[in-house]
């Protein structure tokens, strides 16, 4: 599909035009699922380890170690916790998921720390944690564990489904702009033909040339006006008369 010369650059300024487009459009929605999955990601850890702290209270009331131990059991398995432990007011571990033993990592930690925090974890990755005070913090603290490889898995898919919409847009609006372009410069090629024909002083008899003539545009007046000029024959333009040699 050839351009000619006089669309170049504005083609070349769509092209640029809808990269824009797509480049600041691709960011924003980035930027915009990856903080809205976060913090939904976040939300939900808070509201389970809410949920721990909230049954456990009667559990550690009876010192019932194994009960608790069985309850955060059950939340490992929602898609995305990776680990959930519970610590007493003074420090101590009262129960975890962590096999075989405790990290070092948690192990140094605030106890009673209930900001989301980002740990990485020998041997088993990058996680957010958030904390939730059971009793106000007086009977101690839940901690929850959120795998990041499947909060940016969740991004990821909800990026890509939108990335190729908009990569689909974009080609889809770079073809109709190079037709748009050259349904555009059709005219001047009809034109330049026509101004071609004339200056060989060729017949502007035709279907073409009619087509051209009978034009309501800017490409049509300037074919009328290269035909009327072309059929205007001033006296400068007449040839001398010949010498017959009289005197």
């Amino acid at each position: 599909m050839k351009i000619r010369k006089l669309f170049q650059k504005t083609q070349f300024g769509i092209f640029g035009l809808f990269g824009l487009i797509v480049l600041s459009t691709s960011a924003l929605t980035i930027y915009t699922v990856q903080t809205h999955l976060s913090t939904e990601y976040e939300g939900n850890s808070r509201n389970i380890a809410k949920t721990i702290a909230d049954a456990s209270v009667d559990i550690l009331l009876n010192r019932n170690l194994a009960t608790l131990q069985s309850l955060i059991d059950q939340f490992v398995e929602i898609q995305g916790i990776r680990y959930v432990y519970i610590t007493s007011d003074t420090g101590e571990f009262l129960a975890h998921t962590f096999v075989p033993g405790i990290p070092e990592v948690i192990l140094e930690s605030d106890p009673n720390e209930t900001r989301a925090v980002n740990r990485q974890l020998p041997g088993m990755g990058e996680f957010v944690e958030v904390g939730s005070p059971i009793l106000a913090g007086f009977a101690g603290t839940v901690h929850v564990g959120m795998d990041l490889d499947v909060i940016g898995l969740k991004i990821q898919r909800a990026i890509g489904q939108q990335v190729y919409l908009i990569s689909i847009l974009l080609v889809v609006g770079v073809l109709g702009s190079i037709w748009f372009v050259n349904l555009a410069a059709r005219p001047l090629g009809e034109l330049l033909a026509f101004a071609v024909k004339l200056a060989k002083e060729e017949d502007a008899d035709g279907a073409e040339t009619e087509h051209i003539l009978a034009r309501d545009d800017e490409a049509g007046e300037l074919a009328r006006l290269l035909l009327h000029i072309s059929q205007r024959r001033t006296p400068a333009d007449e040839p001398p008369p010949a010498a017959d040699g009289t005197g």
